[in-house]
């Protein structure tokens, strides 16, 4: 076999590769993603909200592969969204104390921001908010992707 062939082969299949995790890094939280919350939970559920705000698609880091739509009910036992993400990995849920709209404020505020937890579900969500944090410390819900350190979206609530 001559090299040039070798080289085209080898050139080829890495890129075939490469493509094939990353497309799987993409699809596997979709796969794999527990079964959403109805509609009828997330109105029990939000039903005792203390704030809510809505996520929409024209922030300034948002973009096709980036986003979030719908309203967001905040209060000390869950946030609950009634709406959709743009799929991904390893999202995050925080709240800031400053509204957000760029993964660069994002980073900037992040020391002063809590985890709140993961949101594993794509169409709606429900993330239990740990004991002992004061919601009215934040004014801002967040969803990062943790794994690509990407800003998917924010709702400020107060």
């Amino acid at each position: 076999m001559k090299v040039k062939n070798i080289i085209t082969l080898l050139v080829t299949h890495l890129s075939v590769g490469v493509f094939g995790v990353a497309l799987g890094i993409y699809l596997l939280p979709i796969l794999t993603a527990p079964t959403p919350p109805t509609e009828s939970e997330i109105n029990k559920i939000s039903s005792h909200a203390q704030y809510s705000g809505s996520f929409t698609k024209d922030l300034k880091d948002s973009d096709a592969f980036h986003w979030g739509e719908g309203q967001v009910w905040i209060d000390s036992d869950y946030i609950t969204l009634m709406g959709r993400l743009a799929p991904g990995p390893d999202y995050k849920l925080y709240l800031s104390p400053e509204f957000i709209e760029t993964e660069v404020d994002f980073n900037r505020l992040k020391t002063e921001m809590v985890l709140v937890g993961d949101v594993k579900t794509f169409d709606n969500f429900a993330v239990k908010v740990p004991q002992g944090i004061d919601l009215s410390r934040y004014n801002t819900v967040i969803v990062w992707c943790e794994a690509f350190g990407e800003f998917i979206t924010s709702a400020k609530y107060q």
